[in-house]
């Protein structure tokens, strides 16, 4: 028998390490062998993989982890009782910035000054791979304390040595086909951790800061940065712009300005927008992105004016040496003393770029650094677009990544987040990918100061093929020595992009190990060596968060179309942030909007955790979770725990064992009976295409639904009185299986307490099939009839303050097919659950006259045409008592009621309320009015 209670805490470690011992995680590819589950028949099943994102090395979960782990989970659990061959690779990140910069903190926090003097490029990566490892077990552990239905046979992490060979591979691949280029080109620069950092590393937070405009020759220019303006000397405005018309591209005309007279240039571009500030700006090529462009497309000057220190330059005058924030209302105070100075907005507010990792300000800088030229044609690709039979075209990484959703072989979901991608894709700069750290895959890259000079030299050695350009080699291994002239090489400092590792996620976690080890293979043949990236490449499905689409799903698609020819995933599921009760971003810097997902399963359990953040959560949309709805799932949880109980000790009274029943080949043939069990038929269909639809929320909605509303509520309550074993445990059973993907520990302990005796865990059952042999409309309709009655009654006593102990008369208005639905089947529930001390029908009693009930003293509703239910109320409620109640209710409801509509009324709220809590004061309003109505109602039936 069941315990009263069910205990997760107590449960679902055991619960997960049995899942691991029985291998049910293991996915096989065509060798047999390969797996603890492999078969002859395994080798025939159709591959379904996910790739899971990986979590830093050295990170905690979090919410955002959380409901990726359970929507890849129900993903891979669903396809795997399909009978498809599950793989879902685990794995970690080695995330460079981050990681590096926790370390170096607790080495400063042990004594040390400066980490990286003291130690040393060599022993301060030692360290940090030592933490790492030491950490890698804490993510592990919270991953499995998810549920999460991994292969960690296969677990994989972004920064050891067969993931190392696939990122040199690559590497050298684009460089030799001039992908992979270095030059001086802008890019982000944090100067507080002194390295470049990538786009989706860049926070931009909302400032107020003051916006001047100066007088600059015949132009007034708006700037919010006048520290960067000491070598401006192009003043640019968009050509077809009327006011400026009379003046020439090229044309020169001498300024005053900050440390005296400058020649300057007018340029005409069509990046100005006319509508901003004056519709003339001086550029600042070296500190500003689109600066940088109109100066490369012009072929102009590019001058630094602040150091990779953050402190302005010998350009700068007096001001060299000075930070950014101190120099700048000096150099203001300076123009304006020239009468240079036009107006001051102090109320100017415009996204200032921080970084995300070190906390700093971002000063965009030109450096020298590799990057991805993303617009040269290089890549031969097929497209669906091309015709009825595709063939190959030359197309740049750019084109790559626009053709693959546009042809419809990679679908975003939702499908709203095309046009974001296509938008992100279209304005697409080269990729920078080399950063200043130490910790990460160094650039492969070597330097010979003999070779410089010796132009296309190549020669091939028996480790692999080598390529010198002016005394820089790319390798794939580590060398030591030229191979043109045998002297010492010094390797490049610079590491590459966590996103350029991590961007070959979907393929480089299924290479072969053993195969990268042979270094006369090509990238190529180590594919083709690899089983499991010949079975389960491309990846089926690639769940992430909406806010990296750009960042590391469009990186994918980039690096996973070219290295291997494939795209990485068939579909993009993106999930929304998950906020607090009132819709604020969860952040660690505001503990009180924080909810740790371990304390919460600690609390209430993995299951309910998970139900609560996936039902309610549609794909792309922001969802709201708060403790209290995690506690309502728990109670949902525990609702199906006292059913099956509730089967199990009906079971057991009759001497029945539920190990026994296989099937479903015979039931008692009773109403209930056929509208159950045709109501789950209805549930299976469902289910299923919403889980091959991906609308997990509605899936959960609908089966909560059914088991709380339906199956709880109604079947096991009126098989109180007829009790058919082989019809409940056969649909208690497919229950289990159905929401198995949502609450794996619940069901799988359940599971061994009812399943037929020859039967397998729950993990590996087939998924329940739709059999229309069990349909029948009719039961279903009849018995949704009596639920109506029962509800209708119920309602009554609820909204009335009837006593629960009172037994009420109840009159029917009712056609002939209804009432004897009711009366053959169901007259004896109705009085039961009910409460119903006589159940009348029109006309069917002489001593009940319907016609002659003051209406003012009876409750009628009106179920569905030809079917109505009244409840005389006197001499059932104190009317007296009633009556006070009621009034003294209506009279606070009034009063609250007065209260929301003042605050409308009040022209000030209404024009300075942000506009969620006004529609929240105008919810209460029609809230308060209905309810309001629903008492006066009341009153006019006890008066």
């Amino acid at each position: 028998m069941l315990p009263k209670a069910y205990d997760p805490q107590g449960t679902e470690d055991r619960i997960y390490a049995m899942w691991e011992k029985s291998g049910a995680f293991t996915a096989s590819f065509d060798t047999p062998s390969a797996s603890l589950r492999a078969t002859q028949d395994d080798t025939r099943k159709e591959p379904f993989t996910i790739s899971m994102p990986p979590p830093n090395a050295t990170g905690q979960l979090h919410l955002g982890h959380a409901v990726m782990l359970a929507l890849e989970d129900i993903f891979i659990r669903f396809a795997r009782m399909r009978g498809k061959e599950a793989l879902w690779v685990p794995g970690t990140d080695h995330a460079a910035i981050a990681t590096e910069n926790v370390v170096i903190k607790q080495l400063k926090d042990s004594g040390m000054k400066d980490p990286r003097k003291e130690l040393g490029r060599e022993k301060l990566v030692m360290e940090i791979a030592k933490f790492v490892e030491q950490s890698k077990n804490t993510i592990r552990s919270q991953i499995r304390k998810m549920g999460s239905s991994c292969d960690w046979s296969r677990e994989r992490y972004t920064f050891e040595p067969a993931l190392n060979r696939c990122v040199n591979e690559v590497f050298k691949k684009m460089y030799e086909e001039g992908l992979i280029y270095r030059g001086h080109r802008i890019v982000n620069w944090d100067p507080k951790l002194q390295t470049t950092v990538s786009d989706d590393e860049v926070v931009y937070k909302e400032e107020k800061s003051p916006f001047y405009t100066f007088t600059y020759g015949p132009f007034e220019i708006a700037t919010a940065r006048p520290e960067t303006k000491f070598g401006d000397k192009y003043v640019v405005m968009h050509p077809d712009d009327e006011r400026y018309k009379k003046y020439k591209h090229g044309e020169t005309f001498e300024a005053e300005w900050i440390n005296g007279k400058v020649r300057a240039t007018i340029i005409k571009d069509e990046a100005i927008d006319p509508a901003f500030g004056t519709g003339v700006m001086t550029i600042t090529p070296w500190h500003d992105h689109t600066d940088f462009e109109i100066a490369e497309r012009h072929k102009l000057d590019k001058e630094q004016i602040i150091g990779f220190d953050g402190k302005l330059l010998p350009i700068a005058g007096e001001f060299a040496g000075m930070p950014i924030e101190a120099a700048r209302p000096l150099i203001v105070e300076k123009l304006k003393s020239k009468n240079l100075l036009v107006k001051t907005d102090e109320n100017y507010v415009h996204n200032k770029a921080t970084s995300q990792r070190g906390g700093g300000a971002i000063e965009p800088q030109i450096k020298l650094q590799w990057f991805i030229d993303v617009n040269k044609k290089a890549v031969p690709w097929s497209s669906k677009l091309l015709g009825i039979i595709p063939w190959k075209k030359t197309m740049s990484l750019k084109e790559v990544m626009q053709t693959v959703v546009r042809d419809g072989s990679i679908e975003i979901i939702p499908e709203r987040f095309e046009k974001t991608y296509f938008h992100w894709i279209d304005n697409l700069r080269d990729w920078c990918i080399s950063r200043q750290i130490w910790w990460g895959h160094r650039v492969p890259v070597y330097y010979c100061s003999k070779c410089v000079g010796i132009q296309g030299s190549a020669c091939e050695v028996e480790s692999g093929k080598w390529k010198v350009k002016d005394g820089e080699i790319v390798s794939v291994e580590n060398i030591h020595c030229c191979p043109i002239c045998q002297s010492e090489l010094e390797q490049d400092p610079d590491t590459l992009d966590t996103w350029f590792s991590s961007a070959m996620w979907t393929w480089s976690t299924l290479v072969d190990p053993a195969a990268t080890k042979d270094m006369s293979l090509s990238l190529a043949e180590i594919l083709k060596r690899s089983p499991d990236f010949q079975k389960f490449h491309p990846t089926s499905v690639m769940e992430t968060g909406y806010d990296i689409l750009f960042f590391w799903v469009a990186r994918m698609i980039l690096m996973t179309t070219y290295a291997t020819g494939q795209i990485p995933f068939k579909t993009v599921y993106l999930h929304g942030l998950i906020r607090t009760r009132d819709g604020r971003k969860m952040s660690k810097s505001d503990p009180s909007t924080m909810i740790d997902p371990l304390d919460m399963i600690a609390k209430y359990g993995a299951d309910a955790l998970r139900l609560s953040m996936i039902v309610g959560q549609s794909p792309g949309n922001d969802s709201k979770l708060y403790e209290e709805k995690i506690a309502g799932y728990r109670n949902f949880v525990n609702k199906l725990w006292n059913a099956s109980r509730f089967v199990l000790m009906q079971c057991e009274e009759r001497g029945i064992d539920p190990h026994t029943i296989n099937d479903i080949d015979e039931y008692d043939g009773s109403l209930t009976c056929e509208a159950m069990l045709s109501s789950l038929q209805e549930l299976v269909k469902d289910v299923t295409l919403g889980l091959e639809n991906y609308s997990l929320s509605e899936v959960g909605e609908r089966i909560y639904s059914f088991i709380w509303d339906y199956y709880c509520d109604w079947c096991l309550e009126l098989s109180k009185e007829q009790f058919d074993p082989n019809a409940l445990i056969f649909t208690h059973r497919i229950i289990l299986k159905l929401l198995h993907p949502y609450c794996p520990f619940v069901t799988e302990e359940l599971w061994e307490k009812i399943k037929a005796s020859n039967a397998k865990d729950l993990i590996e059952q087939d998924w329940p099939k739709y059999n229309p042999k069990f349909l029948n409309q009719d039961a279903q309709r009849d018995l949704q009839f009596v639920i109506d009655i029962i509800s209708a009654i119920r309602k009554i006593r609820s909204e009335y303050n009837i006593d629960v102990s009172t037994k009420i008369d109840v009159l029917i208005e009712i056609d002939d097919l209804h009432f004897s639905v009711v009366r053959e089947h169901y007259s004896s529930q109705i009085y039961r659950m009910a409460k119903v001390k006589n159940l009348y029908r029109k006309g069917a009693l002489e001593s009940v006259d319907i016609e002659k009930i003051d209406e003012k003293k009876k409750v009628t509703v009106v179920l569905r045409e030809g079917v109505v239910v009244h409840v005389p109320l006197e001499g059932i409620i104190d009317v007296a008592q009633e009556k006070e109640r009621l009034t003294k209710e209506k009279e606070q409801l009034a009063k609250f009621l007065g209260g929301v509509q003042a605050k409308l009324r009040n022209t000030d709220f209404v024009k300075n309320a942000p506009a969620e809590v006004l529609e929240k004061e105008r919810e209460k309003e029609e809230e308060a009015k209905g309810k309001l109505q629903k008492i006066e109602e009341k009153l006019g039936h006890i008066v």
